[in-house]
């Protein structure tokens, strides 16, 4: 072979006899494929797409027992004032939720339902703040076909999961309520229903009675003592649409509005919150 020939070789064989591997080559290049122990130090996760969502949490034990004809929690609405100045401060309810049953009920989110007489309320009149156990939260509320206001306590960013109540527990909730001064005088019945939220499904497991007030006109001398609302539910004539609708298929519709409008945020994780009533 004449001197600086280069021999022609098949890719991965050996050079002839007398010839060196090329100074420039990579140690490896007589390997296609990496040693058994260079392969054992890769990540086992490597071929694992990055992103990939957790899997969502298990579905939670139903509160209420299969074929149970009463609610497993009882609610109390109580606390509140008999008046509310447009424009003025905030007045606070509480609302106990007491687990009946010997099952630990989790997921528990109340619906706030108000009735005003006049049908002139608005979303935009109303201020409504819960206490999750660490901070207050803001309570969105839009209006059905029927103008009820219904506000869920539950959390736009999705870090309020739901109230927990152990078995023969009670827990009890802090509401603060404010209407703007755009509000005209007006007479008011407010009411909770109790869900258990399912993954995207739930259960109603408690109504709440009947707390009534008046939104005074901002300036106002109306100053009316505070009210302590009574234990036995007391709806007016005719009942509350909604809480007709929680007893059927209506309630997905009005939830699955409710969630559109005001509840679901870019990259929701605030679900539909009921679904299946109680007869």
């Amino acid at each position: 072979m004449r001197p600086g020939a280069l021999q022609r070789t098949t890719p991965g064989t050996r050079p002839g006899a007398g010839q060196s591997p090329r100074p420039d080559a990579h140690p490896d290049a007589r390997h296609p494929h990496p040693p058994a122990r260079t392969r054992a130090l890769a990540p086992a996760d490597a071929s694992l797409p990055t992103g990939t969502p957790p899997p969502p949490p298990p579905r939670p034990p139903a509160c209420a027992a299969p074929g149970d004809r009463d609610f497993p929690l009882t609610t109390r609405l109580h606390g509140g004032p008999a008046a509310y100045q447009a424009g003025g401060g905030h007045g606070t309810w509480y609302l106990d939720l007491t687990n009946t049953t010997t099952r630990t009920c989790s997921g528990i989110h109340p619906v706030v339902v108000l009735v005003d007489e006049r049908r002139s309320l608005q979303p935009s009149h109303l201020r409504l703040e819960f206490h999750d156990g660490t901070r207050f939260r803001p309570v969105p509320f839009v209006t059905t076909d029927a103008h009820e206001l219904i506000g869920v306590l539950a959390a736009d960013d999705g870090g309020f999961p739901g109230f927990m109540i152990g078995p023969g527990r009670t827990r009890t909730v802090t509401v603060r309520f404010a209407v703007t001064p755009a509000a005209g005088p007006d007479e008011v019945t407010a009411n909770a229903a109790i869900v258990q939220r399912r993954e995207d499904d739930g259960d109603w497991v408690g109504q709440s009675n009947d707390y009534r007030f008046r939104v005074v006109p901002a300036g106002s001398s109306d100053s009316a003592p505070a009210l302590t609302p009574g234990l036995t539910p007391d709806a007016p004539d005719g009942g509350f649409p909604f809480a007709d609708q929680l007893a059927g298929t209506g309630l997905r519709r009005v939830l699955q509005a409710l969630t559109t409008a005001a509840l679901l945020v870019a990259a929701g994780t605030t679900a539909v919150l009921l679904a299946r009533g109680r007869r």
